[in-house]
Parts: structure tokens; sequence; C-alpha cells
């Protein structure tokens, strides 16, 4: 993310000094990025064809130049129909330019239980070689089907997840959260008009240069998300570091990259990547 101005309140008196505010502010963006990174990974997983809830996989991966061709190849394993536990290989090669602007190369590796329709069914997926732009993504990420009659819900956990720099700086990242149904259940193998309620939290450490901060993340009111929206439209979360809150708000339901941090009342407008 990108920091893009700061406005402060003039009756403004904050018990923390200027540089823990500073790395407040920085794992608060650490802790968005892997987010919306681990995120993505959901999204491939649930709306892959067949293994998923149906053939509808992030708009981002067009090839920028062409948006009729994807960016990468995907191969199935057993290819027979209806055959689990079933195998899914997104192959970015050795890179192309989404759509969104990002650049990927590497696999995403997803072994499937059942389809993920069906509830009980699971999904873990894991990385070899997987980049976003220069940051290396690692470690293992899981979906559970926990539906009921009435809604549809799926737990995902990511699990010793690690985003890491050329330059030697990282950020690690675990947690779970629930996402819950609440528009496009009339169309359930069309998820295109779906969109979820996300609950849940997490706990992360980032390393920047010499100095390593830990953090843990509480979903204050619950995020929105679209499928067919890049971003979280909607919601708040609450990053403790040391004590220090800060609040990150993504906005009031409009798709778009703007988020907002909030530190002992000085609020930082910052651009989600």
């Amino acid at each position: 993310m990108a920091l893009t101005a700061c406005q402060k309140q003039a009756d403004t008196e904050t018990t923390a000094t200027p540089e823990e505010v500073e790395l407040s502010t920085l794992s608060t963006q650490d802790d968005a990025e892997a987010d919306l990174v681990y995120n993505e990974v959901y999204e491939i997983a649930l709306g892959t064809e067949e293994t998923g809830i149906g053939e509808m996989e992030p708009d981002g991966f067009d090839i920028i130049t062409d948006v009729n061709l994807r960016c990468y190849k995907r191969t199935v394993d057993p290819r027979a129909p209806g055959v689990f536990p079933k195998t899914v290989i997104h192959d970015f090669g050795t890179g192309c330019l989404g759509r969104d602007g990002k650049f990927r190369k590497g696999k995403i590796i997803t072994r499937y239980s059942q389809p993920l329709v069906v509830p009980g069914a699971e999904a873990t997926t894991t990385f070899d070689g997987f980049y976003v732009n220069d940051t290396k993504v690692q470690g293992r990420h899981t979906i559970k089907n926990n539906s009921t009659a009435s809604n549809r819900i799926f737990t995902r956990a990511v699990i010793e997840g690690m985003l890491s720099r050329p330059n030697g700086n990282y950020i690690k990242w675990s947690g779970t959260h629930t996402n819950t149904q609440v528009e496009g259940m009339g169309t359930p193998l069309f998820p295109r008009d779906d969109v979820f309620s996300i609950t849940g939290g997490a706990r992360g450490q980032n390393k920047r240069g010499d100095t390593t901060t830990t953090w843990s993340r509480t979903i204050i009111e619950p995020l929105t998300k679209a499928f067919t929206c890049r971003w979280f439209s909607k919601g708040t979360v609450n990053i403790t570091r040391n004590q220090i809150a800060a609040i990150l708000n993504f906005g009031n339901g409009t798709c778009d990259n703007d988020a907002t941090i909030t530190i002992n009342r000085r609020t930082v407008p910052i651009k989600l990547r």
C-alpha cells in the first residue's frame, strides 16, 4: 500500500511517540496486504470450475494486453469428472502481467476433498515458487464448507503464511476467518453475483530493515467482499501493536482501493495494493 496524505485533528493529543505511530501504521498496512493476498487465494480455489462453486476466477488473472487470454495454465488431476480427491494447479510459468497490473509467476496448488459446494468439503492450497510482483508467497491456506440449510458459510485459515521481499523484509501472517454469503444465494452455481460478510482475526509479524514488529488483528465491523470486486469495500479492523490500537476502515461500500488508518485520532488515507 502507498501512503498518500495525512490529516490531523487540531485537538489531537497522543500518548504514543511518532516512531510508535509510524510502526503501528506500517503494521496495519502490512496486515491489510497479507489479508488481500490470501483472500485472493481463497477466491481462486472457490471460483474454479467443478472443484469450486463455479467458473469465475479473479478478473485480474486476464492478461493485461488481451482480456480473452488467461495469465496461467490450469491442470486437473485426476481429470475424470466427479472423481475426488482432486488436485488443481494454476501455473503462471515464468510470469505474466495480469489485468490488475500485478505480475505473477510460479504455481498455486490446491487439493480438494470434494467440490466446495458440498457441506463438509475441504480444500488445501500450497505454493511452489509463487510470486506476486517481487513478493514470494508461502504458507498453507485451507477452506472448509461449514454451510447450514439456510446459510452458505466458508471457514478459511492461513497457517504460517509469509510474504518475502527481495531485500530480506517479510510479513508473517496467520489467521482464521468466516465468510458468510449475504447476496447471490439464488444462483448457487454462478458466483459473479455473490457477496460475503467476513469475520475473524489474525496475528502478524513484519521485518523492515533492522526492526521487527508483531501485532494482532480483530474484525470489528464485518468486512464486505463482492466476488467481482478486488477489494474489501466496507468494514473495520482493529490492529493492536504494543497496546497501541489502530483502526483500518475499508470505506462505505464502494469498490475501490481506498481505506483509512486511524491511530490516536489521527487519520491517514491509504491506497491498498
